[in-house]
């Protein structure tokens, strides 16, 4: 399995396409201006990077070309966080939840939802067992 491993900037972009869907150059910078001082050249030679790292498509069938995440933001999400549990954490999936947990206020509703989580993990190990 290739391990993904894009830059903060490349995950910006990556979260863009993943949000809206194929889009040009201009309308992922368009959305990146919003929130940080780039330049347009900056976002399109980063695109084009990115596109050579295989972490985008690109449809040059037009003139104006369209991008899209060559990678699903759920396995770039997953890959990213084992990372960080193993690095930051010591491999202890348990310390990063005590640590997002304790420092930061959940709403019930979120905690009922991690509690459901817990539960339903807790079912399939139990399951998987006999």
């Amino acid at each position: 399995m290739k391990t993904i491993r894009p830059t903060d900037s490349e995950l910006e972009i990556l979260s863009v396409l993943w949000e809206k869907g194929p889009c040009t150059v201009r309308e992922v910078h368009d959305v990146l201006s919003q929130t940080k001082d780039a330049g347009y050249t900056t976002t399109l030679k980063l695109m084009q990077i990115m596109h050579d790292k295989s972490l985008l498509h690109r449809d040059t069938s037009s003139k104006t070309h369209i991008y899209t995440a060559a990678v699903s933001q759920e396995k770039t999400q997953q890959q990213l966080l084992e990372k960080m549990i193993d690095t930051v954490f010591g491999g202890s999936a348990s310390q990063l939840v005590m640590q997002a947990l304790g420092q930061h206020s959940s709403s019930e509703e979120e905690l009922n939802k991690i509690k459901a989580y817990l539960a339903d993990i807790e079912k399939q190990q139990k399951n998987g067992k006999n």
